[in-house]
């Protein structure tokens, strides 16, 4: 989201000769808990032209342009938008599917703007004030983030992981660990030099070893895909594959960073 803001505002304000924010913030992404927040949160993102005004009713919010609530219902068509995600989770059949997601949204209206979804922290953890304050009454606590749509123990445990990956990032930096560290490591692991590494070939073995460099830059060093496209001479859609394949293989075959 940062960098699609980003891109978006240099242009508007380059065409329009104007400086300084465009949004205040206002476009943000948040991890969101499958279960029970992500079907609420969808029907609330995509009745928001509805309660804007933006639409003259429930049915012209189908058409409208700006909401991928029609092209879930097959009225409208966009490639780049997973459908059959959303699809899924209201059955097997596409027909029957379309039919109880267009209720269910449908019996959203009559709600309004809810607090739950748009506040932050532990009160769009746990539904509002109300519920904060009764939880509290009862003498249990909770951990809420703002950045995180979730029941506390989702939120512990998504900031659980996050500290667990800081931690590792912040060992590698502490040991001096840049990209070419890493492709000598990558290489001392599965026994290639580092020149064969960074040279383009189709062979297993190197496609393997290069794949596992590229998971390893951008997981644990924060490497930009372009940055590594780059370098190894790839397009980035590939390095982009690369990425998810050498995480399939460091997790196969247990492959560790550090040498303890």
């Amino acid at each position: 989201m940062q960098r699609l803001l980003t891109g978006y505002v240099v242009n508007y304000n380059r065409r329009h000769r104007r400086f300084g924010h465009l949004f205040q913030n206002r476009y943000k992404s948040i991890l969101c808990q499958e279960d029970p927040y992500l079907l609420e949160l969808l029907r609330y993102i995509h009745l928001n032209p509805l309660r804007a005004r933006l639409v003259s009713g429930y049915k012209a919010l189908g058409r409208h342009l700006y909401c991928g609530h029609g092209v879930i219902l097959g009225g409208r068509k966009n490639d780049w938008q997973d459908v059959e995600y959303v699809q899924r989770l209201f059955g097997d059949k596409e027909r029957a599917a379309r039919r109880r997601y267009n209720e269910f949204v449908r019996a959203g209206i009559e709600q309004g703007r809810r607090s739950d979804l748009t506040g932050g922290g532990l009160l769009r953890s746990q539904g509002g004030w109300a519920a904060v304050k009764a939880l509290r009454r009862s003498g249990e606590y909770q951990k809420g983030d703002e950045r995180i749509l979730g029941d506390g123990d989702f939120v512990d445990e998504v900031l659980s992981q996050a500290e667990e990956h800081f931690e590792k990032r912040y060992r590698l930096e502490a040991e001096g660990y840049d990209l070419d560290a890493l492709i000598e490591r990558v290489g001392e692991i599965v026994g290639m030099s580092p020149e064969e590494i960074v040279e383009k070939g189709k062979e297993r073995r190197k496609v393997e070893t290069r794949s596992i460099l590229c998971y390893w830059a951008t997981d644990r060093l924060g490497t930009s895909q372009g940055e590594l496209a780059k370098r190894l001479k790839l397009t980035q859609p590939a390095v982009s594959q690369a990425v998810r394949r050498g995480k399939d293989l460091v997790k196969s075959r247990s492959y560790s960073l550090f040498h303890d």
